[in-house]
C-alpha cells in the first residue's frame, strides 16, 4: 500500500502550517513518520483538495497547462519536473501547454494518482469530491 493510499490523499499534499482541509484527520506523526503529508478521512476528501489546489493554481497563478500546474505542484528543486510533466502529457494525451479547462482537471488528477500513489481514480470518486467541494 502506498503512502498516498493509506493516507487518503492520491495526490501526496504535503500539510502546511495553518492550513486544515476540510475532511483532515489528525496524525501527529503521518503515516510517513515525519507527517508531512496530509491525510483524509476518505479519498473523496483527498481528491476534493487536489481539485481546491487546482482551483487556486489557476485563479492565483495563472497555471492553466500541465507545465505551469506540476511545476508548481513538483517543483525542479525536490522533483524530476520534466519526466512528471512527460508522465502525465502521456497519461492524458494533452500537450504540456496545452491551456486546460475544469473539464480536463479529473483526467488530470487520475494522471497525477498514478504518479504519486499508483492509484486509478474512478470517475464515481471525481465526482463524489465535486460534490463535496461546496462543504
Amino acid at each position: 500500500m502506498t503512502l498516498g493510499e493509506r493516507n487518503n490523499n492520491p495526490l501526496n499534499i504535503r500539510k502546511v502550517p495553518g492550513v486544515r482541509w476540510r475532511g483532515e484527520i489528525s496524525s501527529p506523526l503521518g503515516e510517513d513518520g515525519r507527517g508531512a503529508f496530509v491525510r483524509f478521512e476518505s479519498i473523496e476528501w483527498g481528491v476534493r483538495a487536489a481539485l481546491k489546489l487546482l482551483r487556486t493554481y489557476r485563479d492565483k497563478y495563472a497555471a492553466t497547462s500541465i507545465k505551469e500546474i506540476i511545476t508548481r505542484w513538483a517543483p525542479p528543486t525536490e522533483n524530476k519536473t520534466d519526466d512528471y510533466i512527460a508522465a502525465v502529457c502521456r497519461l492524458t494525451s494533452f500537450g504540456g501547454n496545452e491551456r486546460l479547462t475544469e473539464k480536463e482537471w479529473p483526467a488530470l488528477i487520475k494522471a497525477m494518482a498514478v504518479i504519486e500513489s499508483r492509484l486509478l481514480i474512478s470517475d464515481e470518486t471525481i465526482d463524489a469530491a465535486r460534490k463535496l467541494l461546496n462543504q
